[in-house]
């Protein structure tokens, strides 16, 4: 989608610029991707219902017995990455770390990219982020989150959807559900925002082109 948009605005003679968040996206744009099999939904929902139920320890343990070599690279608790593994392995047959080492699918050869890093001294960062936050909280975020629980006891949505990884999801969730006080629950949001921005500027740092 992002590629079709820079086309675009390159048939209209202009400069298209890319902003955002996730570096694994940005990322995928200049870099390309490995060409991975698409992963049948029933096999990636069977991946995280099994890490569901078993926990990371069993899951991963698991994976460390069929895939030592990509078990040798994560962490038990980088849940993400240890289920992606584990789903790639289901429906192809071989490691992920077979089709990381196949050449990437990259950009077209005609487009080429500038990174600017904007990377704001860190305290400054915070207060944004907090400031953020709290107009999170103003403008509705916890009827989001109210929704989504709803959605889920409903069985609309599976207990683990990716959404539920959102931050400050987990910790509204907790409020709402009478395990800490608002107060407790905007606090730790805070900080676990903080510590992905900290990982954002790392990624930045150290990896992005």
């Amino acid at each position: 989608m992002a590629l079709a948009e820079i086309e675009s605005a390159l048939k209209e003679k202009k400069t298209p610029v890319i902003c955002g968040g996730t570096g694994f996206y940005l990322l995928a744009l200049v870099e390309g991707l490995s060409p991975i099999p698409e992963v049948p939904e029933e096999v990636r929902e069977d991946a995280r219902l099994a890490m569901a139920e078993i926990g990371n320890q069993a899951f991963f343990a698991n994976l460390e017995r069929r895939d030592p070599v990509m078990a040798e690279r994560l962490h038990p608790n980088d849940t993400q990455r240890v289920v992606r593994a584990w789903e790639v392995l289901e429906a192809t047959g071989k490691s992920l770390a077979y089709w990381q080492a196949l050449p990437k699918d990259g950009p077209p050869p005609h487009v080429h990219f500038e990174t600017v890093k904007i990377l704001p001294e860190r305290n400054e960062l915070y207060a944004r982020i907090d400031r953020r936050f709290d107009q999170m909280i103003q403008r509705g975020a916890l009827d989001e989150v109210k929704d989504l629980l709803d959605r889920i006891d409903l069985g609309e949505l599976p207990e683990h959807a990716p959404i539920t990884n959102a931050l400050g999801f987990r910790q509204l969730a907790a409020y709402l559900r009478g395990a800490m006080s608002l107060d407790e629950a905007i606090a730790l949001a805070k900080t676990e925002t903080h510590q992905y921005a900290k990982r954002q500027v790392t990624f930045l740092r150290t990896q992005m082109p």
